[in-house]
């Protein structure tokens, strides 16, 4: 079986410069033929982990590698899709949100969020997303006003949901 590992077709934002990603696969040995890159990729279909590749794992470890970090605050959407490895997709969280909704990808009310997941909430008029760590905590910027982890999401008011893990588009 050829096992292949996918880069994501993004433009990520490294200091002040802007680097275009290629979706191309990448086959496991050098003789292996290509495979046609598919339009959307799974989440798990990413490999390997590390911090912002698209990958759960990479997330959280993203995540885990800037806590206490500060720079965050106030832009909780944009650490989130830095932790997938992207920036610039959703102006704000409840715009996140209703992009999850709009896509079938949401689950209003649900408390049972999977490890990856992103979690919202209806805090503002922009709201608040963090990545939920899958045993009922998750990982956020404004926790103690920096990034960290909460082991509980009664942590903000108004808890809105969960949507699918993926690198936002």
């Amino acid at each position: 079986m050829n096992m292949y590992l996918i880069r994501l077709a993004r433009s990520v934002a490294i200091g002040a410069a802007t680097v275009a990603l290629a979706a191309v696969p990448f086959a496991a040995s050098a003789t292996a033929a290509p495979a046609t890159t598919p339009a959307s990729v799974a989440i798990e279909d990413i490999t390997p982990a590390s911090p912002g590749d698209g990958t759960i794992e990479g997330a959280i470890q993203w995540m885990e590698g800037h806590a206490g970090n500060s720079g965050w605050e106030g832009y909780c959407e944009m650490a989130v899709e830095n932790a997938y490895g992207t920036t610039g997709v959703w102006a704000s969280a409840i715009a996140h949100w209703q992009g999850a909704i709009q896509w079938g990808k949401a689950h209003p009310g649900d408390w049972n969020a999977p490890r990856g997941a992103f979690v919202y909430w209806n805090t503002s008029q922009w709201g608040h997303v963090g990545i939920s760590d899958g045993n009922g905590g998750f990982y956020s910027s404004s926790v103690a006003g920096a990034i960290g982890h909460r082991t509980n999401k009664n942590y903000f008011v108004n808890y809105l949901g969960w949507s699918d893990a993926q690198v936002p588009a």
